[in-house]
């Protein structure tokens, strides 16, 4: 099995001009996620700044990362700046290791990736190849059938279903790791998989995939309570529409928005998420919802889910959006959502309310990806 940390660029498969600088077909990619690529260069030749930009991340990192503890112990605020700012995309996959701590993991497991995947058989096989078609089908490197791309989605997926029974496999660890091996090798980004899955830096996120997903309904709770709370205005029209975040955010939480967010943007919701946890997907959710305050506050109910799941595409530029989203501070208000939410799970539920969650959030559809 292949286990370098070298990257597999989206670039490489760039096929004719159809296909955007990340390697999506432009016909079938959403909300203008070529205006927005600006984020990566298309050709190979970056420009002096990024260069200079990169000179700069290839110093902190080191050879392979080998510098990388030493400079985030000593300048733990620059490094969460220039992450804010954008990970150059050459270096992502080996940073994305180095953030989540699945590097460790790789090295203390020798042999552990292929054993899962040659040896080993998973009761979610039959599952994963009829899911793998679904898994960024605008992408070259998944389109292809029974190609480079679905064998190794394929492979890291039976290989976490094997590797963790309880959790198995569900669908949306599809986008997860389908993200994934567009930056690194099938053994790296399983392990990332479970670096993140599994909580190695930060909260464990296996609890959004296990039955009766209970970490999706704790995330939903919570964010209908920030948004009652951030924006008042706006909590008030979902409530009278009867609008939870059931209907709406499920998906940003279990595939980390991306699915179905312009990739550019999806890569540098990953880049912060990766190194400052779960949290910014809150901030990201409030940013998007903050955005586009004053239309979604006129609309009923039909019209309001509508465009809940379709937002504009100025909402989805990185360059706005995110500044916007590190400017809502939630970290306190959500460990003091997290306790509240623990104590009310304490006390039993009544009889009669077999379907709802301890929110009182419907938990029938919450992993529905449409």
């Amino acid at each position: 099995m292949k286990s370098t940390t070298s990257e597999v660029d989206p670039g490489s498969y760039l096929l004719s001009r159809t296909v955007d600088g990340f390697g999506f077909t432009k016909q079938e990619q959403s909300n203008s996620t070529e205006a927005l690529s600006k984020n990566r260069p298309v050709d190979d030749h970056p420009n002096d700044r990024e260069q200079k930009r990169i000179r700069k991340w290839r110093k902190m990192i080191g050879v392979g990362g080998s510098d990388w503890k030493h400079y985030v112990r000593r300048k733990p605020h620059v490094v969460k700046r220039r992450i804010r700012k954008g990970i150059p995309d050459c270096l992502r996959g080996l940073v994305w290791q180095l953030i989540s701590g699945s590097r460790d993991l790789l090295l203390m497991n020798p042999g552990v990736y292929e054993q899962l995947v040659i040896y080993e058989t998973s009761a979610s096989e039959l599952e994963i190849i009829r899911d793998i078609s679904r898994t960024f089908p605008s992408h070259v490197f998944y389109q292809q059938r029974h190609g480079l791309g679905q064998r190794s989605l394929y492979n890291v997926l039976k290989a976490y279903s094997v590797y963790d029974r309880d959790v198995g496999y569900v669908q949306g660890m599809g986008f997860l790791a389908g993200l994934l091996l567009l930056y690194m090798s099938e053994e790296d980004a399983f392990w990332l998989l479970v670096a993140l899955l599994k909580g190695a830096i930060h909260a464990p996120m296996e609890g959004l995939y296990q039955a009766g997903l209970p970490l999706v309904q704790e995330y939903l709770c919570q964010f209908e309570q920030l948004v009652k709370e951030y924006l008042p205005m706006l909590g008030e029209h979902f409530t009278q529409e009867m609008v939870n975040p059931s209907m709406y955010a499920s998906q940003w939480f279990i595939t980390v928005f991306s699915y179905s967010f312009p990739f550019p943007l999806a890569l540098r919701i990953w880049d912060v998420f990766l190194y400052e946890g779960v949290k910014v997907v809150f901030q990201v959710g409030l940013a998007l919802l903050r955005f586009c305050h004053d239309d979604l506050i006129k609309l009923p109910f039909e019209k309001l889910l509508h465009a809940l799941k379709n937002f504009p595409a100025e909402a989805m530029n990185p360059d706005k959006l995110l500044p916007l989203a590190f400017s809502i501070k939630v970290s306190k208000r959500l460990e003091e959502f997290k306790r509240d939410y623990e104590k009310r799970k304490e006390r039993p539920l009544p009889h009669s309310l077999p379907s709802l969650s301890s929110s009182g959030i419907p938990i029938h559809n919450l992993a529905g990806l449409e």
